[in-house]
């Protein structure tokens, strides 16, 4: 994956969720940025500019759509790869989050050997493609 050092941002308001995740991510040497307030969200991810964002898809005051469809339209992050984490599995559920710019969906429960997995495997691509 080269030597670069990764950032990945995650949007979770559950906090062992957040906690067990950003412990994952670490391990793995990323930096990781944790928000836990969807009002607040696209602003602090504009600033730390992460190389990944991981988010749910249900927070207090804004959902993980809302917060998708605004990063999409910031050129900043117009093109930011996010995963989505949800207990939301519905077809429409997912067709919502493509609309809004998701590229990758995960259930809840996951397991933790996927969704980093799923993240090295963006983030390798991002790597090929700067």
């Amino acid at each position: 994956m080269g030597d670069k050092l990764h950032k990945v941002c995650l949007i979770e308001d559950e906090p062992y969720i957040a906690e067990a995740l950003r412990y994952l991510f670490e391990a793995e040497g990323w930096d990781t940025y944790v928000i836990n307030d969807g009002q607040v969200a696209v602003d602090q991810v504009t600033k730390i500019m992460p190389d990944m964002l991981v988010l749910d898809y249900m927070l207090p005051n804004k959902s993980g759509i809302q917060i998708a469809t605004e990063l999409r339209a910031h050129s900043k992050t117009s093109s930011l790869p996010m995963l989505m984490l949800t207990a939301k599995g519905q077809e429409k559920d997912r067709q919502q989050a493509k609309i809004s710019g998701i590229e990758f969906f995960m259930t809840k429960p996951f397991s933790n050997e996927d969704l980093l997995d799923t993240v090295k495997s963006v983030l390798a691509n991002k790597e090929r493609s700067m």
